[in-house]
């Protein structure tokens, strides 16, 4: 069967698995597999059929973390622990603090910079406090239909997937049943010129046998023929 928009003198061979049959009989699949690896040992492609492709960009979807963590796993290094302190941003001095309530160092006991650290610290830490108890107050108040919105959400979410999985579904359906429909139709025409062949054959082989019977007759008339004008020019001698 030739494709459609080929070049000229290239051939689409495509089965007919819906029309033909014999597929399961033995010895058939170890002598198609024969005829394959026969031919790819003699078929070397003259070009290259994804030129028109372009290169993947296997790094599109990448973000810093990921890049981050392919390098480093290429690298052979170890994951780094998760660390058990909390950190956060001091409002006052904009620089990061430990989440604890430590004192100043043995020689730092005399160090007004250093126990003023200590005091900015546990006011962030107090701030952080009050941000939570907040987060708590609002979530109390909102949370409840905040989850009820976004559920609200995930269900049209679900039932759109659900509707664009069904027009999925019945397109490779039709596609299947056109399918189906174009090789049984493809098979009964293949089946009809089949059998006209074979009639148009073996009509040719009776008008063969027929000319082959005329010329043996018409040799033995002439021999016949041939033999009574040689009997004839005895008789007349």
């Amino acid at each position: 069967m030739a494709g459609t928009g080929l070049v000229a003198g290239e051939v689409v061979v495509d089965a007919l698995p819906y029309f033909d049959q014999g597929y399961e009989a033995p010895g058939v699949r170890e002598a198609a597999a024969a005829l394959v690896e026969e031919e790819t040992r003699r078929y070397r492609p003259t070009k290259n059929y994804l030129s028109y492709l372009t290169a993947p960009d296997y790094s599109a979807f990448e973000t810093d973390i990921m890049r981050n963590e392919f390098e480093r796993l290429a690298a052979r290094q170890p994951i780094e622990l998760l660390s058990m302190k909390r950190l956060g941003i001091c409002p006052w001095e904009f620089s990061w603090k430990e989440y604890e309530l430590p004192a100043p160092s043995s020689g730092q006991k005399n160090d007004i910079t250093a126990w003023q650290e200590c005091v900015n610290n546990s006011m962030a830490q107090l701030e952080h406090q009050a941000v939570r108890i907040e987060n708590l107050e609002l979530m109390s108040q909102h949370g409840c239909n905040a989850w009820k919105v976004y559920n609200e959400n995930l269900v049209h979410m679900i039932e759109h997937a659900q509707k664009e999985l069904q027009k999925l579904r019945k397109h490779i359906q039709d596609l299947n049943w056109q399918r189906k429909n174009m090789q049984l139709t493809a098979g009964s025409k293949l089946r009809e010129m089949e059998s006209n062949w074979v009639s148009l054959v073996s009509k040719n082989y009776e008008i063969e046998r027929t000319i082959v019977q005329l010329e043996n007759e018409i040799y033995q008339i002439k021999q016949q023929h041939g033999e009574a004008n040689k009997e004839n020019i005895r008789q007349d001698f």
